[in-house]
């Protein structure tokens, strides 16, 4: 027993990451979904693990099974993290089942080819195939049905109403997506050239030729081997001994970093961690549908009490603000935004890190940063805004429903869907949308330090990739969570080991007790969506309104 434990102590290391399951970015806000998520590994420990392992004589190999989907964005993260473990001398294997078996594979295989080695199973495939975008366009399909959309946009490239006002492109919704996939490809085949010593023309070929078998992709030098697992593992052990043991990076984090979470004696300056993830909505975070993997929402509530927590914090000098989210409210968007504002006025610096998405209000809520960093692959953009509603009148009329309203107001049923605008509450919408577009490209201007000429000539809706937005100066720097922690940092005069801290960090016990205010940290905490998008519904339904888990009724044993 003795020598057992000596050994697991001492033995060398090789480290396992499964993404068969993804990533998660951030904890999930509630119970049911953070139990389901439990067994996925999240993007913090894994780079924190990675970084950890650089300078550990313990580690000799990092082993990945690339299999499932990640983001292109979250992709190139990895992919950096793997070149600084690479960078240390140690050996990175990627291996998979298939690179997309019958599906894609194109993202997945770029992921893989960052590691020393790529092997696959003798049966699978290397479903390089490139990038593509397939938009639907519902407007004759809501012709047929009777549904007239009633939609309006600022400006030409903001594309989210021609899904439905339209029936196929127009000039500038087919620019901006054929720019989109390009930069994408472009990035991709760079990469796969240079990690596989092959010329980007050569690259280029072998996609138009795939999926391509495994004993093509190895032919083509896009993989080192064909193998089972098990071959894998025996090479790695037969490598680096018999007595090397397994530790998925995760575990491997949380067991060498728990010395970093203790209380330190004396005082330490920290940069402090916010995560804004999901679609942009007033209150509080928290799911953002009514399945568990509908996925997070950011709630203006919960990131602003973030901010002002973190600005209270004495041992707080700087911020790092990770913003993976597609937009959603602007008013939520715009009390964000104000509290980025207020940090910096505080004199503490504000890094933003965007994931795979920040788009529209995920780009308001980042505009007003010390410095944005973003991967090349990262969607960002779409400064601009859109408004309507469908209206169902000849719908309802062909299946037999009739319909009888009152109102009190001449505008008491502007946003019904049995009811088209009128010229008066058609000016209220185009005032609205007038106003939320000029407030946006002016604190785009003001922020970024651009013209509002020059806003505008790269707003109008338009969405970039990371790459393109870099050059056109909507973003500062290409790179991931180090790098904006390394500015971050760097701007506070803070050592480069600085500790980072999720914030605000609340215990179970403290998640339960009221807040004292609303700068209290616990006026943070997310909530529990029972329903999510589907509350209203259930009220109607007579549901339990706290979720599907309420027990029904009132019960009172007496």
């Amino acid at each position: 027993m003795i020598k057992q434990a000596r050994d697991r102590r001492t033995a060398p290391l090789i480290l396992e990451l499964d993404l068969t399951e993804g990533i998660v970015e951030t904890a999930p806000a509630d119970p049911l979904s953070a139990l389901l998520a439990m067994r996925r590994p999240g993007l913090r420990d894994v780079l924190d693990g990675l970084r950890r392992a650089r300078s550990d004589s313990r580690v000799r190999a990092l082993v990945v099974k690339v299999s499932g989907t990640v983001g292109l964005a979250l992709a190139q993260e990895l992919r950096e993290a793997v070149q600084g473990l690479r960078d240390a001398g140690k050996h990175t294997v990627a291996w998979a089942e298939t690179f997309g078996e019958g599906g894609r594979g194109t993202v997945p295989f770029y992921l893989a080819t960052g590691f020393d080695k790529v092997y696959l199973q003798p049966t699978g495939e290397v479903g390089l195939t490139g990038v593509a975008l397939e938009e639907p366009f519902f407007a004759g399909a809501l012709e047929k049905a009777g549904v007239r959309p009633r939609f309006a946009k600022r400006y030409e490239y903001k594309t989210m109403a021609n899904t439905f006002m339209e029936k196929t492109y127009t000039p500038e919704h087919e620019e901006s997506s054929q720019r989109l996939v390009t930069s994408l490809g472009e990035q991709i085949t760079a990469g796969i050239a240079a990690s596989r010593g092959l010329a980007e023309e050569k690259v280029r070929e072998l996609t138009d030729r795939g999926p391509l078998l495994a004993a093509e992709a190895l032919e083509a030098g896009l993989v080192d081997g064909l193998a089972y697992r098990d071959e894998i593992y025996g090479a790695l052990r037969e490598e680096f001994g018999e007595e090397a043991q397994l530790r998925y990076v995760s575990r491997y984090n949380r067991a060498h970093g728990l010395a970093d979470r203790l209380p330190q004696p004396g005082r330490q300056d920290v940069v402090a961690f916010i995560n804004g993830q999901g679609p942009i909505r007033l209150g509080r975070s928290g799911r953002g549908g009514p399945l568990p993997n509908s996925g997070p929402a950011m709630g203006s509530d919960t990131i602003g009490a973030a901010f002002r927590a973190a600005v209270k914090d004495d041992r707080v000098k700087a911020i790092v603000f990770r913003v993976n989210s597609p937009g959603g409210s602007a008013v939520a968007s715009d009390s964000i935004w104000r509290e980025v504002v207020l940090a910096r006025r505080a004199g503490k610096p504000v890094i933003v890190s965007m994931g795979n998405v920040a788009a529209s209000g995920g780009y308001y809520v980042a505009m007003a940063a010390d410095r944005i960093v973003a991967q090349p692959g990262t969607i960002t953009g779409s400064i601009g805004v859109v408004v309507g509603k469908a209206v169902v009148n000849d719908l309802l009329e062909r299946v037999g429903v009739g319909l009888g309203s009152v109102a009190d107001g001449d505008h008491a049923r502007m946003f019904s869907a049995t009811k088209d605008f009128s010229d008066s509450e058609w000016e209220r919408v185009n005032a609205s949308l007038d106003k939320i577009y000029d407030d946006f490209t002016a604190k785009v201007a003001e922020g970024r330090d651009l013209s509002r000429e020059r806003v505008h000539e790269l707003a109008r809706g338009r969405v970039w990739t990371g790459a393109d937005a870099r050059e056109r100066g909507l973003v500062d720097e290409l790179g991931g969570i180090d790098l904006a922690l390394d500015i971050a940092r760097k701007r506070a005069g803070m050592a480069s080991d600085a500790p980072v801290r999720i914030y605000p960090h609340t215990s179970p016990l403290e998640r339960l007790r009221p807040p004292e205010s609303s700068e209290d940290r616990t006026a943070a905490s997310a909530r529990f969506d029972g329903w999510g998008s589907l509350g209203g519904l259930a009220a109607r339904l007579g549901l339990p309104s706290a979720g599907p888990l309420t027990l029904p009724g009132s019960w009172e044993i007496r």
